[in-house]
């Protein structure tokens, strides 16, 4: 049986999806963050050695991190399901789609939301400045770069209706975190209707509205 160690408001959301859409039985163990640090708790790293979410257990087996776990189980259960067939185009977009989502869009995210953060986490005396710092940061570098990722994110929609072809795959369900995260900080509005219709899509599917059913709602703005 799988198991799915799953935190709220974090990436493994996404691996229940991928379980619902490939009709696979799983459960689901559940974490909460501790309400201050927003940090996983300490019993996670009985799982796995840095204590970070999603992570499955598959019987012997232990997969972390979001792109392995989906390669996972596309390519041990999907029996062909959810990936574009070898050797096209279509699986080079896919295979790229996997890794852009958290080798590139989540660390401008995750950048976002520390420096969001940082005044509010230094003491009082000073916090002028780390307001003045942050917003600079913010300002210059962090949302010209979401700029830049959402501009091209919405190209690359117009090219056809999912991320790697006229197909539904396990990239869309990848890219759905940092979409969201884009939607909820980093930007996203109606200057880009691609990116919006497709989100409008992945919500309507009766996998991703199952999937939250289970694991819960989460809220990206935390």
């Amino acid at each position: 049986m799988i198991t799915v160690h799953h935190l709220n408001n974090s990436r493994s959301q996404r691996v229940l999806w991928l379980l619902e859409e490939l009709g696979l039985e799983y459960e689901i163990k559940f974490y909460q963050r501790d309400p201050k640090t927003m940090l996983a708790p300490k019993e996670l790293m009985l799982v796995h050695p840095l204590g970070k979410s999603p992570v499955i257990t598959d019987g012997d087996i232990t997969v972390a991190e979001s792109g392995a776990i989906v390669e996972y189980l596309v390519e041990r259960y999907g029996a062909g399901r959810l990936q574009p067939a070898a050797g096209t185009p279509e699986r080079l977009r896919y295979r790229y789609w996997l890794h852009y989502a958290e080798g590139s869009a989540m660390p401008l995210l995750l950048l976002q939301l520390i420096f969001a953060r940082l005044p509010k986490a230094v003491p009082a005396l000073i916090r002028p400045i780390a307001n003045l710092i942050a917003g600079g940061f913010r300002q210059k570098f962090i949302g010209p770069q979401l700029s830049r990722h959402l501009q091209y994110l919405e190209s690359e929609l117009g090219r056809s209706n999912w991320f790697a072809g006229n197909e539904f795959s396990a990239a869309d369900i990848q890219m759905s975190f940092p979409v969201e995260g884009l939607r909820s900080r980093g930007g996203l509005d109606g200057r880009y209707p691609n990116l919006l219709k497709y989100l409008e899509a992945i919500h309507a599917r009766p996998a991703y509205v199952r999937a939250l059913e289970r694991g819960g709602p989460y809220d990206l703005l935390r």
